[in-house]
């Protein structure tokens, strides 16, 4: 959706409310997918000469664990702000988002918002243990009886040394 904020940046105090829902289907998240449209309360107000951009986004998200592999559905809930410009100076860059023309195309930004906030690991929880390493059961649902400690056959001359004693 693309929002014209035109009346927003030449009126102060002049605000702006619209729910918007953003198709995250093709967004490249791995193995994550999202399973339906993200919903987003989104609001830009103007204060004293800036705009400020705000968005509370929900969305549920599913996903195989990064540490079991354990299938999840999880909702996720965040907050945006950002402060809007008609053009950016060279040295203002990253501090602000740029609105030529009095227009923002909120479903691109909240798209890069959300890709950037999500974790860079999924997990079913945070306290996660996991596969073994040698027979695959998942820890989360009790220990395994595997022996996993073994010893480096480079360091095995060493632990010779350290028995003798």
């Amino acid at each position: 959706m693309v929002l014209d904020l035109k009346r927003v940046f030449l009126v102060e105090d002049e605000r702006v409310a619209v729910s918007v829902s953003v198709d995250m289907s093709k967004a490249e998240t791995g193995s994550a997918c999202f399973t339906e449209p993200v919903k987003a309360a989104v609001t830009a107000v103007n204060h004293a000469g800036f705009v400020e951009f705000t968005a509370d986004v929900s969305f549920e998200l599913r996903f195989d664990c990064d540490r079991c592999a354990v299938p999840v559905s999880r909702a996720f809930n965040y907050k945006f702000r950002h402060i809007l410009v008609t053009q950016l100076s060279d040295e203002s860059g990253d501090d602000y988002i740029e609105a030529p023309d009095y227009k923002l195309d909120t479903d691109a930004l909240l798209r890069d918002d959300i890709l950037l906030e999500l974790p860079s690991k999924l997990l079913c929880k945070g306290s996660c243990k996991g596969l073994c390493p040698k027979c695959g059961k998942n820890l989360n649902e009790g220990p395994c009886g595997c022996v996993l400690r073994e010893t480096d056959p480079r360091l095995a001359a060493l632990v010779g040394l350290l028995s003798d004693e």
